[in-house]
């Protein structure tokens, strides 16, 4: 005993210094295996042993379809969504770049399939024939978004959509889970250091009784494998509020449940089920024919309801007719349906329909928008911390031995 108390007294600021190196070893560790979870977004190294690749962009396709999953059983209901669009206010939202639309439709089909027709007629029947075709624009409107609510499931995929947008673009699917959990990664950190500082009084009582080298970096191992593993699991649970006298316990992740729903439903209204995006998924998706049958069949029945054109056309030259002016409205779409963006963002309001639905959610439904983001190599981003803490014990070891 004697001579322990004689070498603190020689050695005390080594000793001092021991569990605030323990404390660093606890952050290292943990902030090493949180940046080891989102980076780098493509493989670094010689293929397929040596080199690492973020966990999330590694696995993106995977957790893309778990997130894709929980959002759309779980949080959104397209039909819900599409039902707030109120026809009469899209109309009106619509009425001046439609009405362009279709003069410039309507005008270079008959020019093109049929120039003899167009040249022949007076100004004022060309002028007239425009302002009839205008005039069952608004209908048509109203029967078109009727027809895309009553056949959604037909003409978009949001499922297709989603995955391929999030497996497409690594860096927004690493943003989606980065976002959402950025407290929980500083509470990891931060974490470590406690759990380390606290390891590390036990490792310098136990050196100072020992002397043996192993001691350093087995504790330094210890550390970062412990601290690692209790870290992320105190993300999670207890699940459930439990109290212990005056105080309660719960997993980080669920008390901010109210924080993480309002983030997560703005970054998926704002990133993913954009205006943009669905339009893009409706048009290039893996249904956009069937869209594209619809709108024949709408502008086709439009064009025969002009009795004086189908009288002077008729037969194949009309039918061409009508599917060229077919696809000029789907190529106009994009551009059209571009005025009616603002109002279809508020009225549909994706945001407060998912952060309303996670609320909702159980916990455990709540804990798998997070957790699989840890899941499939938890263990060896706690292997890492467990070796990072191994080799700063060696070096400690160096330290105090010289």
């Amino acid at each position: 005993m004697d001579a322990v108390l004689h070498d603190l007294a020689l050695h005390w600021p080594l000793y001092a210094v021991m569990p605030f190196i323990a404390a660093l070893i606890g952050y290292v560790t943990k902030r090493v295996a949180i940046e080891m979870m989102f980076r780098p977004l493509d493989f670094v190294g010689v293929p397929p042993l040596l080199g690492w690749q973020g966990v999330v962009p590694k696995h993106g396709g995977r957790m893309a379809a778990v997130a894709t999953e929980l959002l759309t059983e779980n949080l959104l209901d397209l039909r819900e969504v599409f039902g707030k669009i109120d026809p009469v206010i899209i109309t009106a939202e619509l009425e001046q770049p439609l009405l362009r639309a279709v003069d410039h439709i309507a005008r270079e089909v008959l020019a093109e399939h049929h120039p003899r027709l167009w040249e022949v007629l007076p100004t004022l029947a060309q002028e007239m024939l425009i302002k009839q075709v205008q005039a069952s624009a608004p209908k048509l409107v109203r029967e078109f978004l009727d027809e895309v609510r009553e056949n959604l499931d037909e003409v978009l995929d949001v499922q297709h959509m989603t995955v391929q947008r999030l497996t497409r673009d690594r860096a927004l699917l690493v943003r989606l889970i980065r976002e959402t959990s950025r407290p929980e990664m500083a509470f990891i950190a931060r974490m470590g250091i406690y759990f380390g500082f606290g390891l590390g009084l036990v490792q310098t009582i136990v050196w100072a009784f020992t002397r043996e080298p192993l001691v350093l970096p087995i504790f330094g191992g210890a550390i970062g494998l412990f601290t690692d593993w209790l870290a992320i699991k105190l993300i999670f649970v207890p699940r459930e509020p439990v109290r212990v006298g005056r105080v309660i316990f719960q997993g980080k992740f669920q008390r901010r449940r109210a924080e993480v729903a309002r983030q997560y439903g703005e970054l998926i209204a704002n990133e993913v089920l954009t205006v943009q995006n669905l339009l893009d998924a409706v048009l290039r998706g893996p249904r956009a024919d069937r869209l594209a049958a619809l709108v024949e069949q709408m502008v086709s029945a439009a064009v025969d309801a002009q009795l004086p054109l189908s009288f002077a056309v008729g037969g194949t030259r009309l039918r061409e007719m009508k599917h060229a002016a077919a696809l000029k409205a789907l190529e106009q779409l994009p551009s059209t349906a571009r005025y009616a963006e603002g109002y279809l963002t508020e009225a549909m309001d994706v945001a407060k329909v998912i952060e309303q639905r996670m609320l909702a959610l159980t916990p455990l439904e709540f804990e798998g928008l997070l957790r699989p983001a840890f899941r499939q190599d938890e263990w060896k981003l706690i292997a890492v911390g467990g070796v990072i803490g191994f080799v700063v014990g060696e070096l400690q070891v160096l330290l105090m031995l010289g």
